[in-house]
This record gives C-alpha cells, sequence and structure tokens, in this order.
C-alpha cells in the first residue's frame, strides 16, 4: 500500500499538529472499513486526529483511495469548521481523484520527485 499526501495536505497537516502516525493509523482503519464515508469516484473521508489528541477535536480528511494500493491525502479540516463538501469542492476531488488513480507508478515517481506528492513516512513496515 503506497501512501502520499499532496504538497497542501502537508502543509495544512504539519501547521494542525497531524503526524504521518496517525495518517497512517486512518488507512488501517480504513482498510478495515473503520468509520469511512464513501464518497464515490475513488474519494473517501475519514476522521484523523492530532497528535497526542482523540478524534473528536480532530480532523476530517478527503482521501483519493483504492483499496490496498494506493491512499493520497489530498483535503483536510477541522470537524467544527464544516460537515461536507460542497458539490463544486466534492467534483473537483473527484476529478483529482481521477487523475491520481490514473498514475502509473512512474508518474508516481515523478510527482514524488518534483515534490507534488510527499511519501507518508511509517516506521512500522505494516501497512
Amino acid at each position: 500500500m503506497r501512501i502520499l499526501k499532496t504538497k497542501w495536505f502537508a502543509r495544512f497537516s504539519r501547521k494542525a499538529g497531524i503526524d504521518d502516525e496517525a495518517l497512517i493509523e486512518a488507512i488501517k482503519e480504513a482498510q478495515k472499513g473503520a468509520s469511512v464515508v464513501d464518497l464515490g469516484g475513488g474519494l473517501i473521508k475519514k476522521r484523523v486526529s492530532r497528535s497526542g489528541q482523540g478524534k473528536s477535536g480532530g480532523y476530517r480528511t478527503i482521501i483519493v483511495y483504492r483499496v490496498k494500493t494506493l491512499a493520497v491525502f489530498v483535503y483536510g479540516f477541522p470537524k467544527s469548521a464544516k460537515a461536507n463538501l460542497n458539490d463544486v469542492e466534492l467534483d473537483g476531488y473527484k476529478k483529482l481523484a481521477k487523475v491520481f488513480l490514473g498514475f502509473s507508478d512512474r508518474d508516481i515517481i515523478k510527482a514524488v520527485n518534483a515534490g507534488e506528492l510527499l511519501e507518508v513516512e511509517s516506521h512500522d513496515q505494516e501497512i
């Protein structure tokens, strides 16, 4: 399973205090089907917690997701800020999902090398 984050999401997660281990835990939970909202078009919504805090004070994340192969964190927002994406936002993220899900391994490597996508670092290799 390859877990990535966009450059925008990397900045957001750093400012929000969301570490890579929280992102990995979210994907592990998603693989089990735990508290995942399927938004269609290769997108899921998943809650994540801040480092050292619970999910109740955490964030919602939008993830481009293909079971057992790819997860790309593309957007995040505080639960208190809004409940859901509006239709325009959802449509835009579905278009982005189509692009990312169409990437070959070579395309992903190029995006990582260009700094547009970043690998989510794991100390635990079991994902």
